[in-house]
């Protein structure tokens, strides 16, 4: 069966492209779910149409992004930790608390788009990289001093 995607699918297409799937597969989930639109011509208009506001609208997202992506490189977050021995930190800085520092420079960023990949538990200059678009990531300088 021929369809239109409206949507990204994992392991089959992206918005707006023309497939062939199982007619039970169509039928039983990607139609009743609005995932697609049977590939008929007055659909692929609609679709068509979609797309464009679609592409649009990313690109005016995508821009919006690289001024935010801008203002982030420009922040030195700096972070107070109290430290033992050797100069590890009790506890450790986490993704919620870079955005709660950026949220205190007027910047708010979603913690689950800062890519940390694992917590910080030692003094020291990191840069963090945050993304903030498919195509747009912008890293942040964060400073880990002693109390």
């Amino acid at each position: 069966m021929q369809i239109v995607l409206k949507e990204d699918i994992e392991k089959l297409g992206r918005r707006g492209e023309v497939v062939k799937v199982a007619a039970g597969y169509a039928r039983n989930y990607l139609l009743p779910f609005g995932k697609a639109l049977l590939a008929t011509p007055g659909n692929l208009k609609v679709i068509e149409r979609e797309k464009r506001r679609y592409v649009a609208r990313l690109l005016k997202e995508k821009e919006e992004h690289e001024a935010l992506a801008r203002r982030i490189q420009a922040v030195s977050l700096t972070l107070v930790r109290k430290v033992g021995e050797n100069d590890v930190l009790y506890g450790s800085v986490t993704s919620a608390d870079i955005g709660e520092s950026l949220q205190n420079e007027g910047i708010v960023v979603d913690k689950r788009r800062i890519q940390l990949p694992e917590p910080i538990k030692s003094l020291g200059i990191y840069s963090v990289p945050v993304r903030l678009h498919p195509e747009v990531v912008a890293d942040v300088k964060v400073w880990v001093v002693k109390e």
